[in-house]
């Protein structure tokens, strides 16, 4: 047995078949649920991998999964893993020539998506050359001569076709997993991981708190010795890295997962009570302060009081924002990670992280902060860029030139470059001071968007911003705020709101210009959108 992730969730079913591993909430208001033991999942993922392989799916092939959350999504992952295909998540927000796009950058040979996205792939199919296996999750919308042309097979007969029992070949622990991250400039990049290396990085090395462990065999060891209690909560959607390893946490440990189809606060509130759910991921403050509107609002008096903890990663979760939601809720911790899909989990925000400070953490053993030039570790108050060692990805996938820019070679070990630029005190916490690649230069200070955002949302009127520059002929850039009001606040002028950013923000980062959104404008995952908010704030500035 080697460390490959579909061994290892075998080894755990077989110590707990009949413990609930996953709990599928569907649209709001139906009362449409699912419940599936380790051994039934187990059986369900068969079945899809043996479907994959009988229409001749081969191992080190790609599928793309473009799904909103649902037992699917996770049944065919494993199923993926299982079959040694290669599974690939697919943004559902992109359009025809993002599709097209990814699935020729990709190498899609098969796909399975939701029945709402039938358009959309009939429209990009035809100048996906490779993709010839389609599987439909849900009956068909449009039926006729005048409805999109998609040959695809019903998700329920690829099951129906497929055996419930294992019997796969030999799996490796080179077998590969393939993240695709958009980030926030440019088109999405395939991030392409042996799964060893992302069991230990992105997955906890089954052991996220504690001691990894030392041979495959001691992960379902570790099940069985301990016991169930923990339910883990990915709130985002799962086509984002960061949820669907949740998941797989979850799945390492024995425990149970729950998920729900979209994010809609009250219903997640909801689950929070029923499923007496321990522990919740979630992407910074766009998902926590929809969570804290309804408990003040609607949601009033929901009993939360099984939440141990709830984690941000992708996003901060601003100190203003994680104060209210103390106070509902004092008893459940708030943790903002960091880490991306390049380098998995790199370390947990310290407490002294609040408005107008930059995120601070203490980084594990395998990260350091480098000159970008020389690799060499920068001094105390320096600035470098983040990396990472040991088990880190192979690279991006059909792009040697951006793998040859963000992996390097250093003392015989492989490393990652990322794109945060931050500096490193005498204790060794690391202080991020934001994406390098959405630095703002003004009169030759350097200005980075999260630190200004943490201060704006400081303010008692300000429900969401984000922070951009703006061509200016004096000072190269100029700092622009592109804010969201809460819906009873009053207009604050930039008067205003610059004299409250003063109080937690050096001259120079203080917004000059403001500029005012109905809403503001993320990724379905909360991720900030900060091309949208530079056109928004250059528009408003002509």
């Amino acid at each position: 047995m080697e460390y490959n992730i579909a061994d290892l969730f075998e080894s755990v079913v077989d110590v707990v078949p009949d413990r609930e591993a996953l709990v599928y909430i569907d649209h709001p208001g139906t009362g449409a649920e699912r419940r599936l033991t380790y051994a039934e999942l187990d059986a369900a993922a068969n079945r899809i991998a043996h479907h994959l392989i009988d229409t001749g799916i081969r191992p080190g092939e790609h599928l793309g999964l473009y799904l909103y959350n649902g037992v699917e999504y996770l049944q065919t992952v494993l199923g993926c893993l299982k079959a040694r295909v290669v599974p690939v998540n697919v943004n559902y927000r992109y359009v025809e020539e993002e599709l097209v796009y990814l699935y020729r950058d990709a190498d899609l040979v098969a796909l399975v998506f939701d029945t709402e996205f039938t358009e959309r792939v009939a429209a990009a199919l035809p100048r996906a050359e490779q993709l010839r296996h389609l599987v439909r999750v849900g009956a068909p919308q449009v039926d006729g001569p005048d409805g999109p042309d998609v040959p695809a097979v019903a998700f329920t007969d690829a099951e129906a076709t497929g055996s419930p029992e294992r019997g796969f070949p030999a799996r490796s622990a080179d077998d590969q997993f393939i993240i695709y991250t958009g980030g926030t400039t440019g088109m999405p990049k395939g991030v392409m991981w042996r799964q060893e290396d992302l069991f230990f990085s992105g997955l906890g090395g089954g052991a996220p708190t504690g001691e990894p462990v030392r041979k495959p065999e001691e992960l379902a060891e570790r099940v069985a010795a301990g016991g169930a209690g923990i339910t883990f909560f990915p709130a985002p959607p799962l086509m984002h890295g960061t949820s669907t390893l949740t998941a797989f946490i979850g799945f390492n440990f024995g425990q149970r997962i729950v998920i729900h189809r979209k994010f809609v606060p009250e219903e997640v509130l909801r689950t929070i009570e029923r499923e007496k759910v321990t522990s919740m991921s979630l992407v910074g403050d766009a998902m926590l302060r929809p969570l804290i509107d309804a408990l003040n609002g609607p949601m009033k008096g929901t009993d939360c009081s099984s939440m141990f903890s709830v984690s941000s990663s992708g996003a901060i979760m601003s100190e203003t924002v994680r104060r209210q939601f103390q106070e509902l809720l004092p008893n459940t911790m708030l943790l903002n990670n960091y880490g991306s899909s390049e380098s998995g989990f790199n370390g947990t925000a310290t407490a002294d992280s609040g408005a107008g400070q930059s995120f601070r953490i203490r980084v594990n053993s395998r990260t350091q902060v480098v000159d970008p030039a020389t690799y060499a570790p920068v001094a105390v108050g320096e600035i470098g860029r983040v990396a990472q060692c040991g088990h880190v990805p192979l690279g991006y996938y059909n792009d040697p030139r951006k793998t040859a820019e963000t992996f390097f070679e250093k003392d015989g070990r492989r490393w990652v470059l990322l794109g945060d630029m931050a500096t490193v005190d005498e204790e060794g916490v690391v202080t991020v001071l934001g994406r390098g690649s959405q630095c703002i230069n003004t009169g030759g200070e350097k200005v980075y968007p999260e630190e200004v955002e943490q201060a704006l949302k400081s303010h008692p009127d300000v429900y969401d911003a984000l922070v951009a520059g703006v061509p200016d002929v004096r000072w190269g850039n100029h700092v622009a705020a592109v804010v969201q009001l809460r819906a009873d606040a009053v207009r604050p002028s930039l008067d205003e709101i610059q004299t409250h950013c003063r109080t937690h923000l050096a001259g120079y980062k203080i917004p000059r210009q403001l500029v005012f959104t109905e809403s503001i404008q993320r990724s379905p995952s909360g991720k900030a959108d900060y091309r949208w908010a530079r056109e928004v704030a250059v528009a408003a500035d002509q």
